[in-house]
């Protein structure tokens, strides 16, 4: 075993790629020095792309699974290092993007956020409702069915408008939609659908 120690980053090249290749010719002690040389250089890659401790755990065990798994791919055992650390890197970033997008909140929190979705039993509910309005709406008079739609859908009505289609004095259609609303009703409770 080489000592690396010295500072010169070539010896740690080396000597990671020495250890790989006695590795791979069935030296399991050679995986040992691997490690013990490589990890303090992927622990720092690691870090360096702003993973917290446990994080950077993982990513470097990672690295090391991916490096037993995929051993074979490493065609020149002097590039072992290059690999390592390019592993490494990859799957910092990878957890940093997934870290970043994953922020755990309270379901209460989410609530307020979320778009409000009818249960399926209130949908069948107010369908059945709009099914009954409807049929009830048929069976008034056309003219007070013109005026109840026309009010229905326009937010401010413009009244000039509606005396003028429907040919009747601006004053009456108070009055007029107040008793179409009243036939609308009794048409409603007499088939039951106002419940």
């Amino acid at each position: 075993m080489r000592d690396t120690v010295d500072g010169d980053p070539a010896s740690v090249w080396d000597t990671a790629g020495a250890s790989f290749a006695r590795w791979r010719s069935g030296d399991p002690s050679a995986l040992d020095e691997l490690v013990r040389v490589m990890s303090p250089i992927l622990w720092h890659v690691v870090r360096a792309t702003g993973l917290d401790k446990e994080q950077s755990e993982d990513v470097v065990q990672t690295a090391w699974l991916a490096l037993v798994r995929s051993a074979e791919t490493v065609g020149d055992p002097q590039a072992v290092a290059r690999w390592l650390c390019t592993t490494a890197r990859r799957e910092a970033w990878r957890v940093g993007k997934t870290a970043g997008r994953s922020t755990a909140v309270e379901d209460d929190a989410l609530e307020w956020h979320l778009p409000s979705q009818p249960s399926p039993e209130s949908d069948v509910v107010l369908k059945d409702e709009q099914s009954r309005l409807w049929e009830s709406m048929k069976v008034l008079p056309e003219r007070c069915q013109k005026l109840l739609r026309i009010v229905a859908m326009e937010p401010r009505p413009d009244y000039a408008r509606i005396a003028g289609e429907l040919k009747m004095p601006i004053g009456s259609i108070g009055p007029t939609r107040g008793r179409c609303l009243d036939k609308l009703r009794n048409e409603l409770q007499r088939t039951g659908a106002d419940r």
